[in-house]
């Protein structure tokens, strides 16, 4: 079922990753789009998300949404809601995958303050990078976060990187933002995050505001291909 819904995607996320980026090329520029020019009724994105939750094999939940911070919150980004992006942040809260331990932002609820807006912009750690903020999309339980790269971190702009705690490295995903939520919603999460698991941890993060994160001492700093 995935499969196909994906396979009749193929020009939407390609248009998706095209309104994002131009989005991010022109962020923080002086003339701004009015909300209502980016809330996109004829063909709004939130359907195939809901779509994509309904085929999930982890567990999503979204959480939410106020719909002033909603509006306020698309209006600061400026991606329309016919990109997945525009429509979680205008359409949730925010969206939990795997019992809370991964986190993805939207327009910010009581059970996750941060929006994708208002998350605080992230600048590259190397004094070899650009000094450009990077667009926090996801973060998880134990401090790691989820980016856009702007170019400020290779060639493939549009695509994820993931900062790890341990290593503090943008490590690529080489995957764009919608590749990045059929990750969240489908793949091997234990795989992914194998080392940084603990035996009650489902109990444990599915208790945590999603404003906390777990900190732990010694870092095993393994580092490994995540995908």
């Amino acid at each position: 079922m995935l499969t196909q819904i994906y396979a009749n995607l193929k020009i939407k996320i390609y248009l998706t990753s095209i309104s994002i980026l131009i989005a991010l090329s022109t962020f923080g520029q002086q003339k701004l789009r009015p909300v209502e020019e980016l809330i996109n009724n004829e063909d709004p994105g939130w359907p195939f998300v809901l779509d994509w939750i309904k085929a999930a094999t982890n567990r999503v939940e979204i959480l939410s949404a106020d719909s002033l911070k909603a509006r306020q919150s698309l209006y600061d980004i400026q991606v329309t809601t016919r990109s997945p992006m525009g429509a979680i942040v205008y359409m949730s809260g925010g969206i939990l995958v795997d019992n809370g331990w991964i986190r993805i932002l939207g327009s910010g609820s009581e059970r996750l303050m941060r929006s994708l807006p208002g998350w605080p912009k992230v600048s590259p750690l190397k004094a070899s990078d650009k000094n450009v903020p990077l667009l926090v999309i996801a973060e998880d339980a134990i401090g790691g976060i989820f980016v856009l790269n702007d170019g400020s971190l290779g060639k493939d702009v549009g695509k994820v990187y993931y900062l790890a705690p341990d290593t503090l490295d943008f490590e690529p995903l080489d995957m764009g933002y919608t590749d990045f939520l059929l990750f969240c919603f489908n793949n091997d999460l234990d795989n992914f995050y194998d080392g940084y698991r603990w035996k009650s941890w489902k109990d444990e993060v599915s208790k945590m505001s999603g404003d906390s994160v777990v900190s732990f001492y010694p870092i095993s700093g393994r580092r490994k291909e995540r995908r």
